[in-house]
């Protein structure tokens, strides 16, 4: 079940981050706590029982008469993966920019072939890629967006 991240879970954020982007920069827990605060973000929180296994982020940014959303994260415990919990954070990142009628941009890795293709079926596109984007690996990501949806075209999508 989807729930809003929370202040208290920046520590645990923190924790997976160092274990899911290890060789990157992982964020830590007071980037976690000045993102939740800040009013144009949203952040997610995917939970066994009280024990969060996974979160995801998403910014609206931009003029009210056309937003853009921009997602930060999405990261899932490996324990966890491959159960569906990215995609349920996915969708609910995806709504708040379907209330806004807003494109959505993101990075992502371009060797995260099970990431890339959730996106693709999720109505992502490539539209460029940013060489060395992750530091320190130097790993390149590829840019991603999706255009902007009305509400009931994004339910009818998503389902």
């Amino acid at each position: 079940m989807i729930s809003d991240l929370r202040p208290r879970d920046a520590a645990r954020c923190a924790a997976l981050e160092a274990i899911l982007f290890a060789g990157d920069s992982p964020w830590p827990a007071d980037a976690f706590r000045s993102e939740m605060l800040a009013p144009h973000n949203h952040y997610f929180a995917v939970r066994d029982d009280e024990t969060l296994i996974g979160y995801a982020g998403i910014s609206v940014l931009g003029p009210t008469d056309h937003p853009e959303c921009e997602i930060h994260t999405i990261a899932v415990d490996p324990a966890y993966q491959g159960r569906g919990h990215g995609r349920e954070l996915l969708l609910a990142l995806l709504e708040v920019a379907d209330r806004h009628r807003a494109e959505v941009f993101l990075e992502v890795r371009t060797d995260n072939d099970t990431a890339i293709e959730m996106y693709r079926r999720n109505g992502f596109e490539q539209v460029g890629v940013r060489k060395r984007y992750y530091q320190p690996s130097g790993a390149d990501a590829y840019t991603m967006r999706r255009p902007a949806v009305g509400i009931a075209a994004a339910k009818e999508q998503l389902a």
